[in-house]
């Protein structure tokens, strides 16, 4: 499968290598002329999204109807200008990408992951649980196959809005690992009995 990155700082790369190790064929799309967001959209069947929150915005105008009919994952999380929870309670940072991307099919997802553990969906030797939530069923069951395929037990959370929980997940690892001191090597892991 094509998969376009938009993004190529940790998360970027990290979910880029991890893709790359499982068979398939990767293109980022950043700031640079020749590798421009829309360029990697237009060749991807999927698209993440791997920006900072505050790039989003942009991400969206550039790729616009590049995405039409695609399935768009969004991999940010909420952080605004302070490190605060920039969106939540009534919205999410994936309910507005899918209103900004009207024709595509978000999907929420690696966002409650830190970047070092996303290629492989392990901390050590302990599987990850991915959550991933998005409206659109089948697109959810390529996201959590490809997930699968990293290496993470992926966890259908139900419809997007669900972002609305997942989004501070992400921003409450982020404050374990680095404003608790915990580290990267963290991550939630579902336990089903």
């Amino acid at each position: 499968m094509k998969v376009a990155i938009i993004g190529k700082g940790k998360v970027g790369t990290a979910i880029g290598s991890g893709l790359t190790r499982v068979g398939h064929e990767v293109k980022y799309g950043h700031r640079q002329p020749l590798e421009r967001p829309r360029k990697a959209a237009e060749w991807g069947d999927i698209v993440i999204i791997a920006v900072p929150f505050n790039q989003v915005g942009n991400v969206e105008v550039e790729i616009g109807p590049a995405v039409d009919d695609k399935i768009v994952i969004d991999a940010t999380n909420v952080v605004g200008p302070n490190g605060e929870l920039a969106l939540g309670f009534s919205t999410s940072g994936a309910e507005e990408m899918q209103k900004a991307l009207p024709l595509a099919k978000v999907v929420k997802a690696f966002n409650t992951v830190f970047a070092q553990n996303q290629s492989t969906g392990r901390t050590g030797d302990v599987v990850l649980t991915a959550f991933v939530a998005g409206d659109d069923p089948e697109a959810k069951k390529v996201v959590m196959s490809l997930m699968r395929e990293l290496g993470f037990d992926p966890v259908d959370s139900g419809p997007l809005k669900a972002a609305r929980y997942l989004e501070p997940m992400g921003m409450h690892l982020i404050d374990l690992g680095y404003g608790l001191g915990m580290g990267t090597a963290i991550g939630f892991r579902l336990i089903k009995g």
